[in-house]
């Protein structure tokens, strides 16, 4: 229940719902819409009045926090790519530049509709001499997933000791 918390209290504040509970997505842009001439539109009398895109992705989670990494050390963290579209959709990662260290692997091809890919993100720590009062360097980057109907911005932050 949302009214009463673990311990079986009344909750003295609100539940706050993740963005992809609240059926929106704070880190995407759409792209330019563009005629699919093998999909067609979908002329379903149950999908005529959907207000949603019908191809569509969620990034779980949506943001990676890798923490503290001790420099030369190669660190990996997995994301989730799920198709909730009802078509068959594609995605392309664009690749981050070479001095953030990062780097995202994955298998290219289409996602069938209800069905999820995983994205493996390393990063490679190496600070670039930039450092900060207390000898931490942060690296913050947006990687960029390209998908048919948007441009998925998934943030990625580390701190390098």
């Amino acid at each position: 229940s949302l009214l009463v918390n673990t311990a079986r209290q009344p909750r003295k504040e609100k539940v706050k719902l993740p963005p992809s509970l609240q059926g929106r997505k704070p880190d995407s842009k759409p792209n330019k819409q563009v005629d699919d001439p093998v999909g067609g539109p979908v002329k379903t009398s149950s999908l005529a009045t959907m207000k949603q895109q019908l191809s569509s992705f969620h990034v779980i989670p949506p943001n990676v926090t890798f923490g503290v990494l001790k420099e030369g050390c190669t660190y990996s963290a997995t994301v989730i790519l799920k198709n909730v579209g009802v078509n068959f959709s594609r995605f392309w990662v664009k690749p981050p530049p070479p001095h953030t260290g990062l780097r995202v692997i994955y298998r290219p091809g289409p996602v069938a509709a209800g069905l999820q890919v995983e994205l493996d993100i390393e990063i490679f720590a190496m600070a670039n001499g930039r450092e900060d009062t207390d000898g931490l360097e942060e690296i913050f980057h947006h990687i960029e997933i390209l998908t048919e109907a948007e441009t998925l911005l998934l943030p990625v932050r580390a701190n390098i000791l």
